[in-house]
């Protein structure tokens, strides 16, 4: 009996290691118990995984919440399980296609359309480490999807969360941006050898220096803006890891795994603490591990990259700055020739409508 007593201890004192560990990690639930009755939340990528359960938590409090997802046969069915689940009859599915402009703009403009307001942007969609590819325009599938995709829709959304003010911008972003590294000399993984893993973390810094950024332009609007790591979770977002494809790491290393990640609902009280607690109003520019505020990495303090990526991104989506149109500042570093030929598109379109 005794020759037991010794890997049962060694397992018990492993196993209850990584349930403390695992409780540290998650950082529990969101401590506000805020309603949102009356104000309007735009989440992308809320049919599955922490965006899904963001969507169904701020359903509960009230809120009137649109959903922006790819397919939409399952938004429209995340869309009735929730209402279904807190009666909330205020849900809403939506298409949008983040790795394409076209349907960024047409997801934006309906908004400004038929929504009086929107209190919160949740920009929770992402894609992780996923093989090489492009966008419908031509840009790296994990940079235009996760900082393109989602810096194109909140600027086009910016108006109304100006009249909605104070309202708030929250972006997921990932403890990944601590290595990453912004390659302005190409961002779209044309002349280097692609790294899915590289271009994941690049694009992850880009969403922290994205938010550092727009939250010093949007000084004394009313509009605070913040980005949040939600810690590790259980979702399908890590598809395209060794842990799900190797055959040792799924079935031996995973069940250990498990019990340091946590679940979709616990992983969505983050973006759900920064969208409702009230301790959170005129916070801005900010980055959440979890539900604490911390520094990010070092580069993601870079003023001058935030700057000239933001500068970038804005020629490569074509946005028009403020007094100077997309033709006075041509496409230059990054662009690859689709999204070259994307911005002759716009500025051709634009000319067009003026004349009409």
């Amino acid at each position: 009996m005794s020759k037991y007593i010794l890997p049962v201890s060694v397992f018990g004192t492993v196993f209850g290691s990584a349930v403390l560990l695992k409780n540290y990690v998650t950082g529990g639930r969101c401590p506000s118990k805020a309603t949102i009755h009356g104000k309007t939340v735009v989440i992308t990528g809320a049919n599955t995984g922490i965006g899904k359960e963001t969507a169904q938590e701020l359903a509960k409090r009230g809120g009137r919440i649109i959903m922006g997802c790819r397919d939409m046969e399952k938004c429209e069915a995340a869309a009735k399980e929730i209402r279904g689940n807190t009666l909330n009859p205020h849900v809403y599915a939506c298409q949008l296609d983040l790795a394409s402009m076209k349907s960024i703009r047409e997801f934006a403009k309906r908004i400004n359309r038929e929504e009086q307001r929107v209190d919160v942007l949740i920009n929770n969609a992402g894609v992780m480490r996923c093989p090489e590819g492009k966008t419908e325009d031509g840009f790296d599938m994990q940079f235009g999807v996760n900082h393109l995709g989602h810096f194109l829709l909140t600027n086009l959304l910016l108006d109304k969360l100006k009249e909605s003010a104070p309202s708030r911008v929250i972006t997921v972003a990932s403890l990944a941006h601590i290595v990453g590294k912004i390659d302005f000399e190409d961002l779209n993984w044309e002349k280097k050898k692609f790294d899915t893993k590289q271009a994941y973390c690049q694009s992850k810094l880009a969403n922290v220096l994205f938010t550092r950024e727009l939250a010093k332009r949007l000084q004394g609007t009313g509009v605070t803006v913040n980005t949040v790591h939600p810690g590790v979770v259980a979702t399908d977002l890590g598809r395209h890891t060794s842990l799900h494809q190797s055959r040792f790491s799924s079935s031996v290393l995973s069940p250990f795994f498990s019990l340091l990640v946590k679940s979709p609902e616990l992983g969505a009280q983050p973006s759900v603490y920064l969208a409702v607690a009230e301790e959170m109003e005129g916070v801005t520019g900010q980055y959440y591990d979890v539900l604490t505020e911390k520094e990010p990495a070092p580069q993601a303090l870079d003023e001058e990259a935030a700057s000239r990526l933001w500068e970038v991104s804005s020629r490569l989506v074509g946005l028009e700055e403020e007094g100077q149109s997309s033709k006075s500042n041509p496409p230059e570093e990054g662009q690859s020739k689709a999204s070259k030929i994307y911005l002759y598109r716009q500025q051709s379109q634009s000319a067009l409508e003026s004349k009409e």
